[in-house]
């Protein structure tokens, strides 16, 4: 065992923060003293002979005794689904969700119901899960759980005894829970005598194994040597391995109806195994049609809200490409595309937030070995042309602020230097819960930061994409010697856009390192140069190496020395190094 043992990446654990959804199979013996097993039906009983037959290993071991997943009476087969918080990271709780039958709301009583909470909550009573309302770290010297319980009973509308309190690390009120998860969560609905349906709510790509699908099996059951369809993938397939999370792969020859666990086909195609595709058995695929057999619904596609451009350090173009089909197979939310630019040849990433890009360039570092150059990001905007101008229409959110309630003043203040507007405000204890709305351009990069630094570092942010809307930006365009750089074009708020050129010409002037000729450093929006800067030119002693003799050979000499700096001005051409554009947008 280790800390965060669900928490597999190292980048997790370094952070504290849950980055991967993380399934894990386990078997949990219901204790007799509760009574509550009676209640709720085992996904499977087993005969007398296998009870008393495996009595004394229960005493000593919660593993699954039978390779098929068949247990003992009033054992369960708990399927759970660790996932992140973060609001970078949603899209991967949204997944999880529509592939179980209850949620575990978990709240720390140090700090309460924050913003994530809200957004999680909403999003499991939207798909009509049974919810458990948890109260976790009641151990820590901190924690006020009388408090965090009125805030959850006051957010779900449920009774004082239906919340659960908690400590993961002592253990204390944990087997209490589980009787409360076997009571409450309803076992899957799916039918074992039905033909073979099921989910891929995850996928990674091992070396050796090619690609590793998670699942979740509606329908049916999937067996080792099974064929089977990936309706989406068009890719016809025989099952290799197949398995349940332990957290480790743990190998079973089957898996049946309801269980989450894990399939190997030996497809090494990325492409043809994605997370949302619905797998059938073969023979089934062919007579859809006739048995009326619907694939499952999937998911949503992924809207990317930011965009950055990477370039590899190592100029290895096809290397990068490759360690990015992998990361996007367990990154459902990354989408990315060839570029090119003066920097050379690379990709354009599409992702959630500022922290799902730094996660992703971390990873592509550590676990592929791929360094990158990163272009700074932009927001996802719709362009058109109006009359010979561009019509920008900009993303906006509906943000969730949780704050203690001494902090409201200053957190509108902000809100509406960032051209937002707030909606409501609800009262939870001695906090409030703001509903604005804003601007994405104005909340992604540093409004979180601000907001910490407002609130003593207690509000917490949520937000959700609502729609585009018309805004008021320009263009800001950077003219080095003369020459556009595509590599540096920002597009700004008009009220902001002096400032930023301004503060852009002045880095860059101090950034570039100096030619033999004069170099003008411009911003230039719609046509017009709103700052310039210049870099004088290096100086070079031509009449050094003279001595004595007339002033005319000096002055000759001096002549051609200017002649030479004029035509490079007009000729000449600036390179603009790849460190510079990761120094220019430096904080």
């Amino acid at each position: 065992m280790r800390p965060q043992y669900l928490d597999q990446l190292s980048l997790e654990r370094e952070r504290g923060i849950t980055i991967k959804l993380a399934p894990v199979t386990m078997i949990y013996r219901s204790n007799p003293k509760h009574e509550i097993h009676k209640l709720a039906k085992p996904i499977r009983e087993a005969n007398p002979k296998q009870i008393q037959n495996s009595n004394n290993q229960i005493q000593n071991s919660l593993e699954i005794r039978n390779s098929d997943l068949e247990i003992a009476n009033s054992e369960y087969i708990l399927n759970l689904i660790d996932t992140p918080g973060h609001v970078d990271f949603s899209y991967e709780v949204e997944r999880t969700l529509q592939a179980v039958e209850g949620a575990i709301l978990l709240v720390d009583a140090s700090q309460g119901v924050e913003a994530q909470t809200l957004s999680h909550f909403y999003l499991a009573q939207k798909l009509g899960l049974n919810i458990i309302p948890v109260v976790n770290k009641i151990d820590l010297p901190t924690a006020d759980k009388d408090k965090t319980a009125k805030e959850l009973i006051q957010l779900l509308k449920c009774q004082t005894s239906d919340v659960l309190y908690i400590s993961a690390k002592t253990g204390q009120g944990v087997e209490a829970l589980l009787e409360e998860i076997v009571r409450k969560i309803p076992p899957p609905i799916g039918s074992p005598e039905k033909p073979l349906r099921a989910l891929i709510f995850d996928s990674f790509y091992d070396s050796y194994k090619g690609v590793v699908a998670a699942v979740k099996i509606v329908d049916g059951e999937i067996k080792v040597g099974q064929a089977i369809d990936f309706v989406h993938g068009q890719e016809a397939s025989k099952v290799v391995e197949s398995g349940v999370f332990k957290p480790e792969l743990s190998v079973r020859p089957k898996l049946p109806t309801g269980q989450i666990g894990y399939i190997i086909t030996g497809i090494k195609k990325i492409e043809k195994v994605r997370v949302g595709d619905t797998i059938l058995s073969s023979n089934v695929k062919a007579q859809m049609s006739k048995e009326k057999i619907t694939p499952l619904p999937g998911y949503r596609k992924v809207n990317p809200l930011l965009w950055a451009e990477i370039y590899p350090v190592s100029e290895d173009f096809l290397a990068l490409s490759e360690a990015l089909g992998k990361l996007a197979l367990n990154d459902a939310s990354l989408a990315y595309s060839p570029v090119k630019s003066p920097l050379g040849a690379g990709f354009r990433l599409g992702c959630l937030g500022l922290l799902h890009l730094d996660i992703v360039c971390q990873r592509l570092e550590r676990e592929f070995n791929q360094k990158v150059v990163i272009v700074p990001p932009q927001v996802d905007l719709h362009i058109r042309q109006k009359g010979g101008k561009k019509i920008f229409e900009e993303p906006w959110v509906k943000l969730e602020i949780v704050t203690p309630s001494q902090f409201l003043g200053k957190i509108i203040e902000e809100i509406n230097l960032r051209r937002g507007k707030v909606i409501d405000i609800k009262n939870l204890q001695d906090r409030v819960i703001v509903s604005a709305q804003s601007p994405l351009l104005e909340v992604i990069f540093d409004f979180l930061d601000r907001l910490k630094s407002i609130s003593a570092g207690y509000a917490s942010l949520d937000w959700q994409i609502l729609d585009y809307r018309p805004g008021d930006l320009v263009e800001v365009e950077i003219l080095i010697a003369g020459e556009k750089v595509s590599a540096l074009k920002r597009v700004i708020w008009r009220k902001k856009s002096y400032n930023e050129a301004k503060n852009m010409v002045e880095k860059l002037k101090k950034l570039l390192p100096r030619q033999m000729f004069e170099v003008k450093i411009q911003a230039m929006v719609e046509g017009r140069i709103i700052a310039s800067e210049k870099n004088a030119a290096l100086k070079k002693d031509v009449t050094g190496h003279l001595y004595g003799g007339d002033i005319t050979r000096k002055r000759k000499l001096w002549e051609k020395q200017a002649m030479g700096k004029k035509k490079l001005k007009r000729l000449g051409k600036v390179d603009v190094p790849p460190e510079i554009f990761l120094k220019l947008w430096q904080r």
